[in-house]
């Protein structure tokens, strides 16, 4: 039960000319202040505005006739349900989402537009894997995970090899990437593409330091839970433990996990506005954010960062930039 560099290949060859292949660029004031040279991977020009829709197409495409007349149901606080949404739409599918009464209203508002039906429930005591279970059970529904399940991965993967292709035309391979890591898929995905093509390179997933269930499970061998009632901007990274597919792929292709602070995501999100002309959301920014705080050796290498999204509600992202007027 895995997704190797083939998979991914043929989820590239579905997304084709239905995905954005986003640009990847570098920026001079970035390179200096780090010492590297510093290729972002701008997802947040993804449709919807994230990664998210490259996994949800690709799973969604793939459901046969009797099934798309039944339906998807999903589960996310945003940009999963936005995916699944655009996705739906795209094929003609009805949509489900079960999304937490707390989500930014950016992602409520875009997932609702995108014609999905939402289905409010309360974080802290109600169980959105239960609820998103009972009506798939009722109604037939395909549940479609956000990261548990090899379709997804594969999809959120082709951003991975993207990476690798786009900078292969430049003649350049990447000593270490760097991505966003919340219930693993975008990273079990990147990784396993970015390992196929360059063993040699360094993958990283990056954290919120709240919610470092991925390093907490390094250090230990296995799987950790983390508590998961703390309060963070990064919505997209609440995930409290790695999945269970998910690590079965990070565990093995991950050089290691870092973790940054919700001061360092308000300064990343800060300085993108400032010096890369870029908005990004909190959890989209965390790679930026790990090389702006000085979380990873760098100097003189090249590195690929995935800037994952960039759905920030307008009272958080102003709210970073009053934090850090001169990043």
């Amino acid at each position: 039960m895995s997704v190797g560099i083939s998979n991914i290949r043929r989820a590239a060859a579905r997304l084709r000319g239905v995905a954005v292949k986003t640009p990847i660029l570098q920026n001079r004031h970035l390179n200096e202040l780090v010492g590297a040279t510093v290729y972002m991977k701008l997802e947040s020009l993804q449709h919807i505005g994230a990664f998210k829709f490259r996994g949800a197409y690709n799973r969604l495409c793939q459901l046969d006739e009797s099934q798309r007349a039944l339906g998807v149901v999903a589960f996310s606080s945003g940009n999963h349900a936005q995916g699944i949404a655009l996705a739906a739409k795209l094929l003609g599918i009805k949509a489900s989402i079960v999304m937490p009464t707390d989500a930014p209203i950016l992602k409520l508002e875009g997932t609702e537009r995108l014609g999905a039906t939402i289905l409010p429930y309360d974080r802290a005591t109600e169980s959105r894997e239960d609820i998103a279970a009972n009506i798939a059970a009722s109604t037939g529904a395909t549940l479609v995970p956000a990261f548990e399940d090899l379709d997804v991965i594969a999809g959120q993967g082709t951003c991975g090899l993207e990476i690798m292709e786009q900078l292969a035309a430049l003649d350049i391979v990447a000593d270490q990437v760097l991505t966003p890591c919340g219930g693993g898929g975008l990273l079990a995905g990147t990784s396993t593409a970015v390992k196929a093509i360059s063993a040699a390179t360094k993958v990283y997933g990056v954290e919120q330091e709240n919610y470092d269930d991925h390093l907490l499970s390094k250090r230990t061998g296995e799987r950790v839970k983390v508590d998961g009632t703390m309060p963070t901007m990064c919505d997209a990274l609440m995930a409290t433990t790695p999945g269970e597919i998910t690590w079965s792929i990070n565990s093995k292709t991950v050089d290691d996990f870092l973790v940054v602070s919700e001061d360092n995501i308000a300064h990343a999100i800060s300085y993108a506005f400032r010096y890369l002309k870029l908005i990004v959301e909190p959890g989209g920014v965390v790679a930026l954010a790990a090389l702006l705080a000085n979380k990873l050796e760098v100097k003189d290498k090249t590195v690929a960062i995935v800037l994952s999204g960039g759905n920030i509600d307008r009272n958080t992202f102003l709210r970073c930039l009053e934090q850090h007027p001169s990043p």
